[in-house]
C-alpha cells in the first residue's frame, strides 16, 4: 500500500542523514519523493539544486526543512505560498518575528505547519511531565554542556549571526523546561560567553524566575570534554526530580524510574502524521522567547578564539 504523505527533504547534512532518513524510511505513512540540496544527494530519490525548481517541478509533497535557521523562514514562506505542509528542523527560524510570520502564511494558505522540538519526544519527558504535574515546584536547575566538535564539526554558520551558537543545543533544554513545567519564565539575568572571532556565544548561564515564582538557573557550554551533560533538576515540594540524558532518563529522589532508546524522530514523524490527517499546525516558539529574552539582557565577555 503506498504512503499516505510524500516528504522531500530540503538541505541534505548530518541531521537529515542522522536522523530525517531513518525516520522517514521506518515510517509507512512517508515516503521520501525527493531531496533538494546544493552539493548533496540521496541515493534513489530525486533531487533538485535549489527550491524553486522543486516546487515548480518537482512532485506534490510535503516539505521538511533542515537548512540553518537563518535561511529556514524564507523557504517556508515560499513553500507555504506554493501550498506544501511544512516540517521545521528546530529552531523554528531565526526570530520570532519570522515565526509569525510563517503561521500566518499557514493559516492563509491551510497548509500545515509543524515547529519540531525534538527533546521532548525523548522517552521519560511525558512521565516527568506527569510527575511534576501533581507537585510544587521550588527551584530548577539547568546544566546542558557538549563538545561542539563533535555534535557540529566544521559548521561555521553556528558562529555568525542567526547562528545560536551554545543556544542551539541550549534550545533544547529550554524546550524540555517548557514541556514538563507551566511557564511564562522571565529573564533575569544573562552571561554570554563569546569568542573573539565569532558572533555567538560558545557557553551562556542565566537565571530566570517563573510566572509561579520558583527560580530557574541555566549553565550551557560549548566546549565540554568527556562525558557530555544533558540534565534538568527539578525539587518540589514532595520529592526531586532528575531528568537526565537529553530526556531519556528519569529519576526521583535518586531512584531511576526510566530509561529508553532514543525514538525522538520517529516520534517526530508520527506527530507530523497526525497533523496532515486533522490539517492542523502546531507552532510553540517559547524556547525561542527565552533566549531571544537573554540576548536582550544578557552581558557580553569575550573569550579566546575558537578553532574547528
Amino acid at each position: 500500500m503506498a504512503a499516505r504523505f510524500p516528504v522531500a527533504l530540503v538541505g541534505v547534512g548530518k541531521i537529515a542523514r542522522d536522523q530525517h532518513i531513518p525516520a522517514i524510511a521506518a515510517d509507512p505513512d512517508f515516503e521520501l519523493v525527493a531531496a533538494v540540496s546544493r552539493n548533496a544527494t540521496i541515493e534513489g530519490v530525486p533531487g533538485f539544486t535549489d527550491l524553486d525548481t522543486f516546487l515548480a517541478d518537482g512532485p506534490p509533497a510535503a516539505v521538511a526543512l533542515c537548512v540553518p535557521p537563518e535561511a529556514r523562514t524564507a523557504m517556508a514562506l515560499k513553500a507555504l505560498a506554493a501550498g506544501r505542509d511544512v516540517l521545521l528542523e528546530k529552531p523554528p527560524a531565526a526570530t520570532l518575528g519570522e515565526v509569525d510570520l510563517m503561521v500566518a502564511a499557514a493559516r492563509e494558505t491551510g497548509a500545515v505547519l509543524f515547529a519540531t522540538w525534538h527533546s521532548r519526544f525523548a522517552p521519560a519527558v511525558a512521565e516527568a511531565k506527569a510527575w511534576l504535574a501533581a507537585r510544587h515546584p521550588r527551584a530548577v536547575s539547568i546544566v546542558w554542556k557538549e563538545d561542539v566538535r563533535r555534535w557540529h564539526p566544521k559548521q561555521a554558520w553556528i558562529w555568525q549571526p542567526g547562528g545560536f551558537g551554545v543556544f542551539d543545543p541550549g534550545i533544547n533544554a529550554l524546550s524540555l523546561l517548557t514541556e514538563i513545567l507551566p511557564g511564562p519564565f522571565v529573564v533575569d539575568r544573562a552571561r554570554l560567553v563569546v569568542p573573539e572571532n565569532c558572533e555567538t556565544p560558545i557557553a551562556a548561564d542565566f537565571a530566570m524566575t517563573a510566572a509561579q515564582g520558583f527560580p530557574v538557573s541555566v549553565e550551557l557550554d560549548w566546549r565540554q570534554e568527556g562525558p557530555q551533560i544533558w540534565d534538568i533538576t527539578v525539587e518540589t515540594d514532595r520529592g526531586r526530580l532528575d531528568l537526565s540524558l537529553g530526556g531519556a532518563a528519569m529519576a526521583v529522589d535518586g531512584r531511576e524510574t526510566s530509561r529508553a532508546p532514543d525514538r525522538e524522530y520517529p516520534l517526530i514523524y508520527r506527530r507530523f502524521a497526525d497533523l496532515l490527517g486533522a490539517r492542523e499546525s502546531e507552532v510553540d516558539a517559547s524556547p525561542l522567547r527565552i533566549i531571544a529574552d537573554a540576548f536582550l539582557v544578557g552581558r557580553r565577555e569575550t573569550t579566546e578564539p575558537f578553532f574547528d
